[in-house]
C-alpha cells in the first residue's frame, strides 16, 4: 500500500511539482470551534481533519502546518491522543516548544547563526544561545500556510521570500499529509524549489506519548533506533563534525530498550550536554530511500509507532527542556512527558562539509518522505 501510494504521489509530482491553488477549507463539524479559527497576517487559520476506517484521526491546523491531535486506538481499541499540543491557537502563538509543527527553513541548529554559499556569508537570528534554531525567530511554525484538502490528503503550501530570516532565495514549499484509508499510517511528503541557491532542512516536530498525551513521562517506552552511529555535539549542541559509533554508549538503541534505562547516565559527556537525549542519529540505509528509522512501544497501551523516512538522519529528543511551564491540552507538560523523532538532514550541515549536503539550487527539486505507522502489541 505504501509504495502504491508513493507511485500515485510520484505521478502527481511529475505532472505538477508544487501545485498552484486557492485556499480551501474543510472543517469537521465536531471540531470546528472558535479556538482554532483566526486571521493571521490577513490569512485564515483553521482546523482540517483526516479520518480512516481503522479508528485513526489526525487534526491539523494550517498555522505552522501543525499536527494538533492524533487519535490512535490502543490494544483495547480505545482511541487516545498521542501528541502533545495546545487547546487553542493562542497556545501555538505563544508556545516555545514547537509542538507538532513543521520547522524550517533549516530545522535543528546552525552554529553561530551563520553559513556561507559559494563564499558569500549569510547571517541568521540567534534564537538558541549562540545558535540559530528551527529557522529563526519567525520560522515556518509561525506562519499561515495555504491549504487544500482532498479526501484524506491535506496539501499545505507556503512561499518563504528571499531574505526571510536571513536565508537566500524565494523558496516554494509544499507539505502533504496523507492518512491511509485501511491502515493507521500517516505519510508526510515535503517538496521545495528555489530561485536562488539556499539551504533547506525541514521536518515535523511532533512530541509523542504513546500512552496518551498528559499521561506521565515516556521513560518506560521501549525504543529501537535503526542507526549504528550518531553525531556527537559540543556544549552548545552543535555537531563536532565526526560520526561516532553508538556501541558501548548510552546511545545504543540498536536493540530495543527503555528510553529511561540510561538517560541519566551523566558519566557520559554527551548525556550531560543534551540533558538526556537531544542528538542526531545517522540512519542505516541510503539517503533518499525510505527505511525504518525507529520503533517505539508503549508498555501499557500497547501502541507501537514505527517511523520510516527517506532522510539520512533522525533527531531523538526526550523533552528534556519541558519543565511544567508549558500549559498544554488538559494541563502542564512536565519533564520528559513526550519524545520527538525528527526526520532530517544533520544539524549544522551548511558548516560541516563531511555531512550530506543541504544545498538546493535553482532548477533542482527537494523531496523527502516520512511515515508514522501505528499498530498494537
Amino acid at each position: 500500500m505504501r509504495y502504491s501510494l508513493f507511485l500515485c504521489s510520484l505521478l502527481f509530482f511529475t505532472s505538477c511539482f508544487l501545485p498552484e491553488h486557492k485556499e480551501e477549507k474543510s472543517m469537521d463539524s465536531t471540531y470546528a470551534d472558535k479556538a482554532f479559527s483566526d486571521t493571521v497576517d490577513g490569512k485564515q487559520a483553521g482546523i482540517y481533519v483526516l479520518k480512516n476506517e481503522k479508528g485513526m484521526e489526525v487534526q491539523l491546523t494550517n498555522y505552522g502546518a501543525t499536527i494538533v491531535k492524533m487519535l490512535v486506538p490502543d490494544k483495547q481499541g480505545v482511541p487516545g491522543d498521542v501528541v502533545l499540543g495546545y487547546d487553542n491557537l493562542d497556545g501555538y502563538y505563544q508556545g516555545k516548544s514547537y509542538f507538532g509543527c513543521v520547522v524550517g527553513r533549516y530545522a535543528n541548529r546552525i552554529g553561530d547563526g551563520r553559513f556561507s554559499i559559494a563564499g558569500k556569508p549569510y547571517l541568521l537570528a540567534k534564537n538558541n544561545g549562540p545558535n540559530s534554531l528551527h529557522g529563526g525567530i519567525k520560522g515556518f511554525d509561525k506562519v499561515v500556510w495555504d491549504a487544500k484538502q482532498e479526501g484524506n490528503s491535506l496539501t499545505l503550501t507556503y512561499t518563504s521570500k528571499d531574505g526571510e530570516e536571513g536565508y537566500p532565495g524565494n523558496l516554494r514549499l509544499a507539505v502533504i499529509y496523507t492518512l491511509e484509508a485501511n491502515r493507521n499510517s500517516l505519510q508526510l511528503e515535503y517538496r521545495a524549489e528555489t530561485d536562488k541557491a539556499t539551504v533547506i532542512n525541514i521536518t515535523n516536530h511532533s512530541y509523542f506519548n504513546l500512552e496518551g498525551q498528559g499521561k506521565g513521562n515516556i521513560l518506560d517506552h521501549e525504543i529501537m533506533i535503526n542507526a549504528g552511529g550518531f553525531t556527537p555535539v559540543d556544549s552548545n549542541l552543535i555537531p563536532t563534525g565526526v560520526i561516532r559509533t553508538v556501541s558501548g554508549t548510552p546511545f545504543d538503541f540498536t536493540t530495543a530498550r527503555k528510553i529511561g534505562s540510561r538517560i541519566n547516565d551523566t558519566a557520559d559527556q554527551q548525556i550531560r550536554y543534551g540533558l538526556g537525549y537531544d542528538h542526531n542519529y545517522v540512519l542505516n540505509g541510503k539517503n533518499g530511500e525510505v527505511k525504518l528509522a525507529a520503533r517505539v512501544v508503549a508498555p501499557i497501551s500497547g501502541r507501537v509507532l514505527e517511523v520510516s523516512t527517506s532522510q539520512p538522519g533522525v533527531q531523538f529528543y526526550t523533552g528534556n527542556f519541558l519543565d511544567g511551564s508549558e500549559q498544554g491540552k488538559g494541563g502542564a507538560y512536565g519533564h520528559r512527558t513526550g519524545f520527538c523523532l525528527e526526520t532530517q538532514h544533520f544539524p549544522d550541515s551548511p558548516n560541516q562539509p563531511s555531512f550530506p549536503s543541504t544545498l538546493l539550487k535553482p532548477g533542482e527539486k527537494f523531496t523527502s518522505r516520512t511515515f508514522f505507522d501505528f499498530s498494537i502489541r
